[in-house]
């Protein structure tokens, strides 16, 4: 394999493909004219630096005693005559040469001229301060100006020769500013009005020279942009194709061995950049690239950085993974992130990833939260709010609305607010004051507070925040509901000591998955909804009279997390999520069919470990007997083992007046079979 390159070096592109190489452990030479440019390289292991200048004489030697399988003149556009030196050396030493070129970046409403001497011939003919950013060696020219004392700035490195050089032209003090880039477009732009810039020179540079920047900058601060356009057309390998030529040429096909590269996911708060943290600007500013959704990128990036639209934490991966030369990258989030972020599910796919867990330097850098900026903004504290998230993903929000007086809620488009209002007038909660915040942070804002049926007409932005007040919510208790509560009808109903005793062998968790087989009036699903307020409970009825009760009952509890399936088990459980519970309260004579079919579903789980809670309730001994001869089968299965079996034989008497006396009036004994189905993978 050949892996020997002698760089000429000395512009952004260069040093970046020496840390490339460098990470994959080429042996590499870089030559530089200057200390401070040896300063920027990175020196030690397989790399090692010059920095001195060199005639052609002294590059043959070099190149004969390096003896370089390929040669990179990655010097600056404008270093003209060192290109020439470098391709006669290897033109004589029979080595091959390599030109690493950068893009152009020509722009409209600009004043090109051809060289130096023509862009001082006609600054000679305007009025107005000059700031020159064409390097120190070219500042002689500008002596030609017959006022370059009063008119000229420049900006140039803070090394000794080049400040005692500027002093030696008399241009000192003031008209001195000694920066080392590179610059940002407010920083240009505060520099320009600082010195009340009229002429802005600078060399097409490109983006890796900051010339969108300085363009950007000279167009804020109204200063006109004087370009001194490149000596000649260059043919080449851009940075990106030189990486890949390199990469077939030398066959770097192991892992990059970098120190580390270090990774920021951050949260950028609301999108303006006034609520940027301080270190998030800094890290996006220091950033080689910048990824994640378009509208994010687009708040967070700088002029002349290079961006990666995608929020997919797979393609984002993917596209680290394919460019090693990154060093510094940040991927950006909306609002922060630990709340509902997309950071999350990439730092995952990260720390999954092998190859990059043991080279990565991940920082996460919490921004502010879309809650937090609107609760401030209505001066209101969200301690006590209950949070929920319907942008992109299921959220049960009537059931937040009952439980919390305050609700905030991140909405993900203009239809999903407008059945919000649908949903709540539904659930009787159509008077609450509900406001809603618009393009927070952004110049259009807008909060306006209404009644939350009006939210049916709402024709505002898709990504919006809710804050619903409720001054009766969190009175509705988490269990005992009495049985006078529910709308009866003439459909059975587990009575409530039987059904306190069931959901306690239900072992609900608050964000449990829960079946209700049979659910009649739904008493069992309502109340188990109402306490698993973050999970989701399905109530599978065949009678229609009984599903329309469960329904009555459900708005009555606001329990929108209840969802009712007509139909039988157990057909009617095709489809659900994998439960954690499951209340038989009807089998309709299926109950092996139902027990199997659960069975089948814990087989079939991704989770090793999955398990289902079941609870049977029967009157009947045959139920019983048929029950107990289904789990002595199961436990038999070499796939499933059972667990925490009990039987328990409920029986209750309720008093009833006859005239001045109480009789103890038996209710039919019930029992509870429970039991717990776990998986053998």
């Amino acid at each position: 394999m050949e892996g020997r390159v002698l760089i000429f070096a000395g512009t952004t592109e260069g040093r970046k493909l020496s840390e490339y190489l460098k990470g994959h452990a080429v042996r590499v030479h870089i030559c530089v004219a200057t200390e401070y440019g040896r300063s920027l390289l990175p020196e030690g292991g397989t790399v090692t630096v010059s920095h001195n200048r060199m005639d052609v004489v002294q590059m043959e030697s070099l190149i004969q005693e390096f003896c370089p399988d390929h040669v990179v003149d990655a010097t600056h556009p404008y270093a003209y005559e060192a290109t020439r030196n470098i391709q006669e050396a290897c033109r004589v030493c029979k080595s091959r040469y390599y030109r690493l070129i950068r893009e152009s970046c020509r722009a409209d409403g600009c004043i090109y001229a051809a060289d130096i001497e023509e862009a001082v011939a006609f600054l000679s003919g305007t009025k107005g301060n000059i700031l020159a950013v064409t390097g120190s060696k070219e500042l002689t020219a500008y002596t030609k100006l017959k006022d370059y004392k009063e008119r000229l700035y420049t900006r140039v490195l803070s090394v000794a020769g080049v400040v005692e050089k500027c002093e030696q032209l008399g241009i000192r003090g003031r008209h001195l500013i000694c920066m080392q880039g590179p610059f940002s477009v407010e920083m240009n732009t505060a520099v320009l009005k600082e010195y009340e810039i009229d002429w802005f020179v600078t060399k097409e540079s490109g983006k890796a020279g900051g010339f969108p920047e300085k363009y950007e900058a000279a167009r804020r601060a109204g200063a006109k942009l004087v370009v001194i356009g490149r000596p000649e057309k260059e043919e080449g390998y851009t940075l990106e194709e030189m990486y890949a030529f390199l990469r077939e040429e030398i066959g770097l096909t192991a892992k990059p061995h970098w120190v580390q590269r270090k990774i920021a996911l951050i949260g950028i708060g609301t999108g303006d950049q006034d609520y940027f943290t301080m270190k998030a600007m800094q890290i996006c500013k220091e950033a080689e690239i910048i990824i994640g959704a378009r509208r994010v990128v687009m708040a967070a990036a700088f002029d002349g950085q290079d961006a990666f639209f995608e929020y997919q934490a797979a393609n984002i991966v993917d596209h680290i993974k394919k460019h090693p030369e990154y060093k510094r990258i940040a991927v950006v989030f909306s609002g922060d992130t630990g709340f509902y972020s997309g950071a999350k599910r990439l730092l995952s796919a990260f720390q999954a990833d092998e190859e990059l867990r043991s080279g990565l330097d991940i920082e996460i850098v919490p921004g502010i939260s879309s809650a937090a900026y609107f609760c401030a903004k209505l001066h209101i504290t969200w301690e006590d709010a209950q949070l929920v998230s319907v942008h992109g993903k299921k959220g049960y929000v009537i059931s937040a609305v009952r439980d919390h007086k305050k609700t905030i809620v991140l909405m993900g488009d203009a239809e999903g607010i407008r059945k919000l209002g649908t949903d709540l007038a539904e659930y009787g909660y159509g008077d609450l004051t509900v406001c809603v915040g618009e393009s927070l942070s952004y110049d259009d804002e807008k909060i306006t507070w209404l009644e939350a049926r009006k939210l049916c007409d709402y024709n505002g932005t898709d990504l919006a925040v809710l804050y619903i007040y409720n001054p009766e919510g969190g009175r509705c208790g988490i269990s005992g509901l009495p049985d006078k509560a529910f709308v009866r009808g003439k459909v059975p109903m587990t009575k409530e000591e039987v059904r306190s005793v069931s959901l306690l062998k239900l072992c609900l968790k608050r964000d449990s998955i829960v079946y209700d087989i049979g659910a009649g009036t739904g008493s069992v699903a309502v109340e188990a909804a109402v306490y698993a307020a973050k999970g989701e409970v399905f109530a599978i009825e065949t009678k229609e009279e009984a599903v329309a009760l469960t329904l009555k009952n459900k708005r009555m509890f606001k329990t929108d997390n209840l969802v009712i399936i007509q139909g039988e088990a157990p057909e009617a459980l095709e489809g659900l999520p994998m439960p954690d519970s499951v209340f038989i309260g009807g089998s309709g004579g299926r109950l092996r069919e139902i027990l199997y079919k659960l069975k089948e579903v814990l087989w079939k789980a991704a989770d090793s470990c999955a398990k289902i809670k079941v609870v049977i309730n029967t009157v009947t001994l045959e139920t019983l007997s048929e029950a107990t001869q289904c789990l002595n089968e199961m436990k038999q299965d070499v796939r499933v083992r059972i667990e925490e079996e009990e039987t328990v034989q409920l029986s209750s008497a309720r008093a009833k007046n006859i005239g001045s006396h109480h009789l103890m009036m038996g209710q039919n004994p019930i029992f509870i079979i429970s039991f717990q189905m776990v998986c053998k993978k």
